[in-house]
């Protein structure tokens, strides 16, 4: 059986940047990947802010280049849906994050988010996530 893949379609200050598409390991981490692809479809209903508990909206508010960028807070402050998507080898965070997808198109798209980041992490515009879905 295939894993199934999802799809990110990202906006730097308001204008599209293309499309990531992902591919999730629903064979080796079936809960996680499952979570994040009823995020990406919306399936998950309202959440207790009363914000629809979906991805399509959210924003990457820490972009780090060659490194990271991190997103998915759909209840600020809690860190209950963040992902990251690392662009380069990131050690320090083995043994406390779970890999649950790789990401198999839209490596273009990756570069140029790296190029509003910074080493704080601070973007200079921001970057969202116009839609997202099942493919």
């Amino acid at each position: 059986m295939l894993n199934p893949r999802v799809f990110l379609d990202l906006n730097i200050g308001g204008q599209p940047v293309g499309r990531l598409v992902i591919e999730l390991f629903s064979d080796s981490t079936p809960k996680t990947a499952e979570n994040f692809q009823a995020l990406c479809i919306g399936e998950k209903g309202i959440g207790k802010n009363g914000k629809a508990l979906h991805y399509k909206g959210t924003t990457f508010h820490r972009v780090i280049p060659r490194s990271m960028f991190n997103g998915g807070d759909l209840t600020e402050g809690t860190n209950n849906s963040q992902f990251i998507i690392c662009t380069d080898k990131t050690e320090w965070l083995d043994g406390i994050n779970v890999v649950f997808g790789i990401v198999v198109e839209g490596f273009d798209v990756m570069k140029t988010v790296q190029k509003v980041g910074s080493i704080s992490g601070l973007t200079s515009k921001p970057v969202t996530i116009s839609d997202c879905g099942q493919l």
